[in-house]
C-alpha cells in the first residue's frame, strides 16, 4: 500500500484525495510556482543562478508530466506540493527547495481553490448570461401572447408569456449579481501567509496579486488559510444553490400544463422529448425532468459544500477542497436550462382559451365596481366570488354567464342595481382588459414589458461588459507571468536590482 494512503476498507477518508481534486489545480499550481519564483528573484530572496536552474527545472517537470500524459492517457492529477516538489529536486538538485521559501501548502491550497473558484464563476456567470439572453428573445416574441398564471397550484390571474419569462430573467439576474459579488470577494490573494503567521522571508505578496491576476490581498494570515477559505466556498455555493432552486421551480411552472390533454405550452419535437417505450401516443417532457432533477442534485452539492464546512475547527482539512465548488454540475444544469428555452413552443390560442375556461378575470370586477362606481372594494369582491360560485355551479364559463343573471346576484348581495352595462361587464372581465389594462410598475401591459425588456437587455450588455473585463483582466496577468518567468528561464537575463523596499 502507498504511503500516507489509507486502507480503501477502513472506513478512514483519504486526506490526500483534497489535493487530487478536479478543476485547474495542477495547471494553476504550475502558476502559483512560476509566480513565486518570479518574485522571489525580483526580491532578491533567490540569487539568479537559482532561481535560472529553477525555472529550467520547472519547464522540465511540465514537458515531463505532458510526455507522461502522451504515454499513459493519464494527466497528472496531484497538486499536491509535496508530490510536485520531489520531481523538481530530481530536475534541479537540492536548491530547489528554494522555490518554497515563505511558502506552506496551506497557502497554496488556499490560493488553488480561489483560483478555482473564480475560473467556475466566469464560466457559471457566462452561462447565466446566454440562459437569460434566449429567455429575453423569447420574451420578446411573445409580448401580446396571454396565458394562465397560477398561484397556490390553481388558475390565479391571466397575464402575457412575456412578462413570465421577465420574471424569470429578472431571477436570474440576480443570480448573476450574486456571483459577480462572491467574485469580487473571492478574487483576493491569499498567497505569501505561509502556514498562519506569515514567515521571516519578505515576500512581496502584492507582486504575487498581480502575476495570478488577483484583485486584492486577503490580508491577515490566519484569515486567508483559515477562515476566508470556507466563508468564500460557502458564498459561491450558496449562490448556485438559489440558481438551483430557481431554475427547479421554472421547469415545475412548464411541466404544469402538461396535465391538459391539449397543452399550451410544450417543448418541441426533438430530443428533448421523449416516447413511452410502451404506450406510443405518450410524449414525456424528458428534459423538463433532467433539468428538474439535476437542479436538486445541484443543491445538494451546494449543501455539501455547507456540510464539510460545518462543525469545523479552524484549521483541519475537511474544507481545503482544491476545487471547493465543482462547477461541472451547474454547467451542465445551465446549459440543459438554456436548451429548454430554446425549444419552448407557447400555442397562443390554447392559452388564451385556458384563461377563458376559468375565472381568473373576476379580480378586474371588484376594481372596476370601485373605480366606476366607488363601490367599497370588499363588496365588489363578495360579488365577484357569488358569480363564480354561481358560474362554476351551472357549468358555465364566466362569459357565458347571462348578464341578467349576474345582476340579480348583484341586487341580491346589495339590494342596489349593478352599476356596469352590459357592455362594460363584458369588457372588464375580458383576458385582454385585465392584462393590456394594468397600470402600475411592473405589469403585463406591452408598454411597461417594452421597458423592462430594455431595462434587462441592458443589465445583459453590462454584465457580459464586465465578463470580458475579467477575461481581459486574467488574460493580461498570464502574459505577464509567462513573460516574467520566460525572461527568468533563459540563459541571458539582466540582473534584477532587489527592490527598494528590501
Amino acid at each position: 500500500m502507498a504511503a500516507n494512503t489509507p486502507d480503501a476498507h477502513s472506513g478512514v477518508l483519504d486526506i490526500n484525495a483534497v489535493f487530487r481534486s478536479g478543476g485547474r489545480a495542477v495547471e494553476f499550481l504550475d502558476h502559483i510556482n512560476q509566480a513565486c519564483l518570479v518574485m522571489l528573484y525580483e526580491t532578491g530572496i533567490v540569487p539568479r543562478e537559482h532561481a535560472q536552474r529553477i525555472a529550467v527545472g520547472i519547464n522540465t517537470v511540465r514537458a515531463e508530466a505532458r510526455a507522461e500524459t502522451r504515454t499513459t492517457g493519464v494527466p497528472r492529477r496531484s497538486a499536491d506540493y509535496l508530490d510536485y516538489e520531489p520531481r523538481l529536486v530530481a530536475a534541479v538538485g537540492p536548491d530547489a527547495s528554494r522555490l518554497h521559501s515563505g511558502r506552506s501548502r496551506q497557502d497554496i491550497a488556499s490560493t488553488i481553490a480561489r483560483m478555482n473558484l473564480r475560473d467556475g464563476l466566469m464560466q457559471e456567470i457566462d452561462a447565466l448570461i446566454l440562459a437569460r439572453e434566449t429567455a429575453l428573445a423569447l420574451a420578446a416574441r411573445h409580448i401580446d401572447t396571454i396565458i394562465p398564471a397560477y398561484t397556490h397550484g390553481v388558475q390565479a390571474q391571466p397575464t402575457t408569456f412575456a412578462h413570465y419569462m421577465l420574471a424569470l430573467t429578472s431571477a436570474l439576474t440576480r443570480a448573476t449579481q450574486r456571483l459577480r459579488e462572491a467574485y469580487a470577494r473571492v478574487n483576493r490573494n491569499p498567497l505569501g501567509t505561509a502556514a498562519l503567521t506569515t514567515s521571516s522571508f519578505a515576500l512581496d505578496r502584492k507582486r504575487l496579486e498581480r502575476l495570478l491576476g488577483f484583485e486584492g490581498l486577503l490580508e491577515n494570515a490566519y484569515d486567508a488559510n483559515h477562515l476566508a477559505p470556507v466563508d468564500s466556498a460557502l458564498e459561491v455555493a450558496s449562490g448556485l444553490a438559489i440558481v438551483a432552486v430557481q431554475i427547479g421551480q421554472f421547469a415545475q411552472d412548464v411541466h404544469t400544463p402538461y396535465v391538459d390533454t391539449q397543452p399550451w405550452l410544450l417543448l418541441g419535437a426533438g430530443e428533448l422529448t421523449g416516447v413511452s417505450s410502451i404506450m406510443p401516443q405518450k410524449r414525456n417532457p424528458a428534459a423538463l425532468e433532467q433539468l428538474r432533477a439535476q437542479a436538486s442534485l445541484m443543491l445538494g452539492d451546494m449543501h455539501t459544500v455547507f456540510l464539510m464546512a460545518h462543525n469545523n475547527r479552524t484549521g483541519m482539512f475537511d474544507y481545503r477542497m482544491y476545487d471547493p465548488v465543482p462547477c461541472g454540475r451547474p454547467l451542465q444544469v445551465l446549459q440543459l436550462l438554456q436548451d429548454v428555452l430554446s425549444s419552448l413552443v407557447v400555442n397562443k390560442e390554447r392559452a388564451l382559451a385556458e384563461v377563458h375556461a376559468d375565472y381568473s378575470t373576476t379580480t378586474e370586477i371588484a376594481d372596476a365596481l370601485m373605480q366606476r362606481a366607488d363601490v367599497p372594494f370588499r363588496i365588489g369582491h363578495h360579488f365577484a366570488s357569488q358569480l363564480t360560485d354561481y358560474g362554476r355551479g351551472q357549468g358555465l364559463r364566466l362569459g357565458d354567464i347571462p348578464y341578467t343573471e349576474a345582476q340579480r346576484l348583484y341586487s341580491a348581495l346589495t339590494q342596489h342595481t349593478l352599476p356596469l352595462s352590459e357592455d362594460a361587464f363584458r369588457e372588464i372581465i375580458s383576458p385582454e382588459y385585465m392584462v393590456f389594462g394594468r397600470s402600475g410598475i411592473g405589469g403585463p401591459q406591452p408598454a411597461e414589458v417594452q421597458r423592462m425588456l430594455t431595462h434587462e437587455r441592458a443589465e445583459v450588455v453590462a454584465d457580459r461588459v464586465w465578463l470580458r473585463e475579467r477575461q481581459r483582466h486574467l488574460a493580461q496577468a498570464q502574459e505577464e507571468l509567462e513573460a516574467a518567468f520566460s525572461t527568468l528561464a533563459t540563459q541571458n537575463f539582466p540582473v534584477c536590482e532587489k527592490s527598494d523596499q528590501f
